[in-house]
């Protein structure tokens, strides 16, 4: 396994799908921040439906860490970006349905002004795969 979970009592326990941190040895991709665009059409999915959104984010994150050989069991570390972070739930249902708890990444969720193409949510993240 190219990484570790690291959790301490000493540090506030994690509040969802994420780790306290990783450590990590191997080959990083930095998987840039994907919104709920449609890599056929272009066209913007879900509408204002944060939930579709973050599906369609997923999906386009499985997309590139495929690409790159990697899947979701090598993502370490992941950015989340809200336009209101009322849709924080919604969007955590999605989440937690690619990161299970107990080996899920670590992560940060902030809430933003704007997203480009004025969409809800982007998420970005990091994977690391083999040994180094």
């Amino acid at each position: 396994m190219a990484h570790q979970i690291i959790r301490t009592e000493d540090a506030p326990a994690p509040v969802g799908p994420y780790n306290q941190a990783i450590a990590a040895t191997g080959r990083m991709i930095f998987v840039a921040g994907q919104i709920p665009l449609d890599p056929v059409t272009g066209a913007i999915v879900g509408g204002d439906d944060v939930t579709q959104q973050t599906e369609q984010v997923f999906a386009n994150l499985k997309a590139i860490l495929t690409a790159a050989g990697a899947d979701f069991s090598d993502v370490v570390k992941t950015t989340v970006f809200l336009v209101d972070m009322n849709d924080f739930a919604a969007m955590n249902s999605v989440y937690a349905q690619y990161f299970a708890e107990a080996t899920a990444p670590a992560r940060a969720c902030v809430q933003v002004s704007r997203l480009p193409k004025d969409v809800r949510v982007e998420i970005e993240c990091i994977a690391v795969v083999g040994a180094a």
